[in-house]
């Protein structure tokens, strides 16, 4: 069984920093995924979770410059400047709505629930948090399998082990999460 190498985000980060359009790319394919479904749970509408997830990568790109990445991962940072960038759409289109006479035909929540932002983010926090105690391989087949969308098979090749160790790992890894959030949750 043998394991690619990967760069780290903090060495594709460096590279993005020093204009790398590769480095950048490889980390939008990592982390668009989640960072599209954490805006569309706070905006409700698809049209306007790929404009926060395009804000939120061009954010990223200007900040990277400056950014010392610390953790292992580079998901916390966007998912704050995702926030950020989606209480921005919220605020924007509610004033739009305000000041137009026509109303929005889109299902936009009236008022924010705060709240439930607050258990969303949270949420999001502890399986990020609990992912990066995981293996080197583990949080690889996550990131493929849970976060990219691959098959079993796809994942498998990708990482060069077999599709059974790519199926029965991630089985564990689900496991693991619903016992922490059900844990966490109590």
């Amino acid at each position: 069984m043998t394991e690619r190498e990967s760069p780290s985000d903090a060495e594709l980060v460096a590279a993005a920093a020093r204009g790398s359009d590769e480095a950048f790319r490889a980390l939008y394919r990592a982390y668009a995924r989640p960072v599209y479904w954490l805006a569309h749970s706070l905006v409700r509408t698809t049209a306007d979770a790929e404009d926060v997830l395009q804000e939120t990568f061009l954010a990223a790109w200007r900040k990277l410059p400056g950014l010392d990445l610390a953790g292992e991962s580079l998901l916390p940072w966007l998912v704050t400047i995702c926030r950020f960038q989606a209480a921005n759409r919220i605020r924007r289109l509610q004033r739009d709505r305000l000041h137009t006479s026509a109303a929005l035909d889109e299902a936009l929540p009236a008022t924010v629930d705060v709240e439930q932002q607050v258990v969303d983010a949270a949420l999001a926090e502890r399986i990020i948090a609990e992912v990066g105690t995981l293996s080197p391989l583990d949080q690889q087949i996550f990131r493929l399998c849970a976060e990219e969308g691959y098959a079993y098979g796809a994942a498998a090749e990708a990482l060069g082990v077999s599709h059974g160790v790519v199926r029965n790992r991630l089985s564990r890894i689900r496991t693991r999460l619903r016992g922490t959030i059900a844990a966490e949750g109590t």
